[in-house]
């Protein structure tokens, strides 16, 4: 019985250590605090929110830039097509 004790001391002890090594306290505490939580969640929906669209406006006009290349190289095909795409594109359509 005694040899069983000092085993799930062990246990109790290896367990505690790992509780420890999560920081599993400070993550409740973390819980807890909503106004800490509330905010935490704000700041990251701004920054993923301001990443997408840097993102995609720089992703956008490098494509912008790709397509007026090749229009410049008057590909007999694609060149049309893509002139009438770019004057879309920069608001220059039949419509505007």
């Amino acid at each position: 019985m005694k040899e069983w004790a000092v085993w799930m001391a062990n246990k109790m002890e290896e367990q505690l250590l790992r509780m420890e090594q999560l920081r599993l306290s400070e993550f409740v505490a973390y819980e807890k605090n909503w106004k800490k939580r509330l905010l935490m969640q704000f700041v990251g929906g701004i920054a993923r929110g301001l990443g997408t669209a840097v993102g995609f406006t720089l992703l956008g006009a490098l494509v912008v830039w790709l397509l007026q290349g090749l229009v410049q190289r008057n590909l007999p095909i694609i060149g049309d097509f893509l002139t009438q795409l770019l004057n879309l594109v920069e608001g220059k359509g039949s419509g505007s």
